[in-house]
């Protein structure tokens, strides 16, 4: 079977796309100042795209493990599975990098963020100056885009789930092809064994029909069809490389 319709490169292909659009989230978010609306935007979008690449990764190894069962009946080696669980592997750890690397700056804007609303919380008379930072405008700015960012993140749910149904379309077309072919070839084996069967019961007649009339001719009668078909063969010979 060809790259192009082995389903596994249909689907790393999606996933390495997924992947190039996560590390370019991720250097983004890299560059964002810490603690604004924005990265907190982009941290929860990566990390919602790595659950989901994740998940596209398992789904990807258990089709490995299956096809490792018996190798030949998919047309690949142990080369070729070895290769694709090194690529699967590679993929899950890059991925787990982004998640452990945004969680962390995550946990980080969690605990300032706990800071800010013990200070909320304590009298007038005992918050540093740097609560004054903090003023009605700035609480709508946040919720405001919060909303926003609850949002696109829903947007984008839906876009990777149409994406993900799009593929398990196309991976099922391609099982139903490989279906439709394997369905082919045995009818055309069947084919093939039916004249075999057919071929051979006529070769035992004619030697049942040989069996006899050599019975009959005799030790004379032997002689005088092997003189003749002899004979025969030179007639043939000298038509075929002479005229």
């Amino acid at each position: 079977m060809s790259k192009a319709q082995d389903p596994f490169y249909i689907v790393k292909e999606e996933i390495q796309d997924s992947i190039d659009k996560l590390q370019s989230s991720f250097h983004q978010w890299e560059r964002v100042p810490g603690g604004t609306g924005e990265q907190v935007h982009l941290t929860k979008e990566l990390l919602a795209n790595c659950e989901s690449i994740a998940w596209k990764v398992d789904e990807l190894d258990k089709a490995i493990s299956v096809a490792a069962r018996d190798p030949s009946w998919y047309g690949i080696n142990e080369v070729e599975l070895e290769n694709r669980r090194r690529w699967t592997s590679n993929a899950r750890l890059q991925v787990a990098d982004v998640k452990r690397t945004v969680g962390a700056g995550k946990e980080n804007d969690n605990s300032a963020s706990a800071i800010r609303r013990e200070l909320m919380r304590l009298p007038n008379s005992q918050q540093p100056d740097i609560s004054d930072h903090y003023s009605a405008k700035s609480n709508d700015d946040f919720v405001a885009s919060e909303s926003d960012r609850q949002m696109l993140l829903l947007k984008q749910q839906d876009e990777e789930l149409d994406e993900l149904s799009t593929s398990v379309k196309r991976i099922g077309g391609v099982g139903l092809t490989i279906h439709e072919e394997l369905l082919a070839q045995e009818k055309i084996l069947d084919e093939l064994g039916t004249e075999m069967d057919s071929t051979k019961n006529r070769l035992d007649f004619v030697q049942k029909k040989m069996a006899v009339v050599m019975k009959k001719a005799g030790a004379k009668g032997q002689i005088m069809i092997i003189i003749f078909l002899l004979v025969l063969f030179i007639i043939l010979f000298i038509l075929v490389f002479f005229t």
